[in-house]
């Protein structure tokens, strides 16, 4: 019984510009905030699921990271626009998980919307729309649920572990976008093994099975959605490297410059993993069709063996009276030594020339 697809319903939704409307599926009861403040000799940190408590930090001489969870809370995220002065269309493109990646100059912050990938226990690519917003003495990030790639950043903070504490907020933003561009290496790793090990499984011809086209059907949608998500983040960082914005010192442009090249080792990787998952399927083609002209070959060689046995036995078999071996004491055992013989003869052919 053949079953109708259900169409989709496709709507555009003509917002007026500025309107925070979450387009996530993530859903959080509460918007949870994490306050790291610090300066050279001080770090404290403040967990909190009020807003009004991220408003007593700025303009304090120190450098306060603020991240807060739960972009579907979309009130909670416009007040705190409010009172750091955010524009409306920056807070649009916050709640806006389909944004792509890009970067922003204001007056008095500087805005970027990239993609933060990790791995979870099942070895699956998860997907977190990250908005990330720095000032003179403070940086605001922005993510749809709990989970991320910077508690070795909060250890460090912690523990005045590097240069991190005696660095102003530009270091800080420089150092989320670190942990993230590391974190991509981490995720390329884990594809790599999905696609090397399929390619192993391929030349093991005998395990490759009907399932092999869908393994290859979904590496090749993970790889771009990855690059969708990683390629757009060199050009931000490239502009972010060249930028003349006041908020980032001039020491901080060589460690911009090293995390651009970080950024290409990426995109690099993505694109040869991207090469070979999109030749796993010729291989795989390539394979069912050498599969198959074996299986030709062997019939073709049984029917070419037959041939002569079935001419030899198609001329005997004709109902003619004056056929003089029909009369032959013994001509039915010389003809099937003569089948035998070419059967023995046409194998032994078949061999030497490695047909067989």
């Amino acid at each position: 019984m053949r079953v109708k697809k259900k169409k989709k319903s496709y709507k555009a939704s003509n917002l007026p510009p500025g309107t925070i409307a979450y387009k996530g599926k993530k859903q959080s009861a509460i918007t949870a905030i994490e306050i790291i403040n610090y300066s050279k000799d001080d770090c404290k940190t403040i967990n909190s699921n009020s807003v009004q408590d991220a408003f007593n930090f700025k303009g304090n001489d120190q450098v306060t990271w603020i991240n807060i969870n739960g972009l579907n809370n979309v009130g909670d995220i416009e007040t705190l626009g409010t009172h750091y002065k955010l524009h409306p269309l920056t807070l649009e493109d916050i709640v806006n998980t389909s944004q792509r990646p890009k970067l922003e100059e204001f007056e008095h912050y500087m805005f970027v919307v990239f993609k933060m990938l990790f791995i979870k226990n099942d070895d699956e690519i998860h997907y977190e729309h990250l908005s990330l917003i720095f000032g003179d003495d403070y940086v605001l990030t922005f993510q749809e649920a709990d989970g991320d790639v910077f508690d070795d950043l909060r250890e460090r903070l912690n523990l005045a572990k590097g240069r991190i504490r005696a660095q102003s907020s530009d270091y800080l933003m420089y150092s989320i976008l670190d942990a993230v561009v590391d974190n991509y290496f981490t995720v390329i790793e884990v594809l790599g093994d999905k696609v090397e090990d399929l390619e192993g499984l391929l030349f093991q011809s005998n395990q490759a099975d009907d399932r092999t086209p869908g393994q290859i059907q979904q590496l090749k949608q993970e790889i771009l959605k990855m690059r969708r998500s990683i390629y757009p983040l060199r050009e931000v960082i490239n502009r972010m490297e060249k930028t003349d914005c006041a908020f980032i010192e001039e020491k901080t442009h060589s460690y911009l410059r090293d995390l651009y090249d970080h950024i290409i080792q990426v995109s690099e990787s993505v694109d040869l993993y991207r090469e070979m998952i999109w030749s796993l399927m010729d291989m795989y083609m390539t394979i069912i069709s050498n599969k198959m002209n074996e299986i030709m070959k062997v019939l073709t060689i049984i029917a070419t063996i037959f041939i002569p046995l079935t001419f030899i036995a198609g001329i005997y078999g004709m109902n003619f009276k004056n056929m003089p071996e029909l009369n032959t004491e013994n001509g039915y055992f010389v003809l099937l030594g003569v089948m035998f013989v070419l059967f023995i003869l046409m194998l032994i052919y078949f061999r030497r020339k490695r047909w067989l």
